[in-house]
């Protein structure tokens, strides 16, 4: 009698879990599934972005199988060639020959610059020792300045690098431990020092070399060829790129 008021009491349960457990179940798997997808883009990976937003709808039914995949292309964008000087022609170096001897004429320092075209690509700016430097002195003397900035201004606009040679005669340097090799080189990075402290030249175009009394433009057989071959020159070459730093100097040159 009471087995059978018990089974009235609890009544039969169902085999299994609840129905609403399964639905929950399905939710909390979606939410999940939804969750990692958005960690998956945080990248903005916009490829991989199109290809989740097209597996999405096609899980929700609301796409077409492969046409539902969004078409992405990448947008790309041409790199702008780095700048370079064009090789200056042979007539372009008589234009800059002419440009500069008018402005040596008008500047009035003709007298004191002597200007030559050795070639084709090379224009040389020719300076005694006398107008820079006292005797047997490697410092540029202070009255030379107002000289030295008058030839940066000719030479800044032209795309052409520059390299500042020191030459002597074969007299010894006397009361000293240096030779003719060390005047001559002293004396071109005197000057090179001059431009770049004064700001007048960019460094990365300019060098600097002494050749002593090894490239004379006279034989020194007298005072008076001795003093020509004291002298400083600065030589202006072409087809040179400029803003590479020293890499076109050449051995026996002094980059500094």
């Amino acid at each position: 009698m009471a087995d059978e008021e018990q089974e009235q009491k609890c009544p039969e349960c169902e085999a299994g879990a609840p129905a609403w457990m399964v639905t929950f179940a399905d939710m909390v798997t979606l939410l999940l599934t939804f969750f990692v997808l958005l960690v998956s883009m945080a990248s903005m990976d916009r490829v991989k972005f199109a290809a989740a937003s097209a597996s999405i709808k096609n899980a929700f039914g609301t796409g077409a199988g492969s046409a539902s995949q969004a078409e992405f292309k990448i947008q790309t964008i041409p790199s702008v060639p780095s700048t370079q000087f064009a090789p200056i022609q042979s007539d372009s170096i008589t234009k800059i020959q002419k440009r500069i001897e008018t402005e040596i004429k008008g500047l009035k320092i003709q007298n004191s610059v002597e200007l030559i075209q050795k070639d084709d690509d090379t224009i040389i700016l020719r300076l005694d020792e006398s107008v820079l430097f006292k005797p047997d002195q490697s410092k540029v003397s202070p009255e030379a300045y107002p000289l030295l900035r008058q030839i940066a201004d000719i030479i800044r606009p032209i795309p052409m690098r520059l390299r500042i040679e020191g030459h002597t005669d074969d007299t010894m340097v006397p009361k000293s431990e240096s030779d003719n090799w060390d005047l001559s080189i002293d004396r071109s990075v005197s000057v090179l020092r001059f431009f770049t402290k004064s700001k007048l030249l960019p460094l990365d175009r300019m060098s600097a070399v002494g050749y002593g009394y090894e490239r004379p433009l006279v034989p020194n057989t007298s005072e008076q060829n001795r003093a020509k071959n004291r002298r400083v020159d600065f030589v202006l070459r072409a087809n040179t790129r400029l803003g590479l730093g020293n890499n076109g100097t050449k051995a026996g040159e002094i980059p500094l």
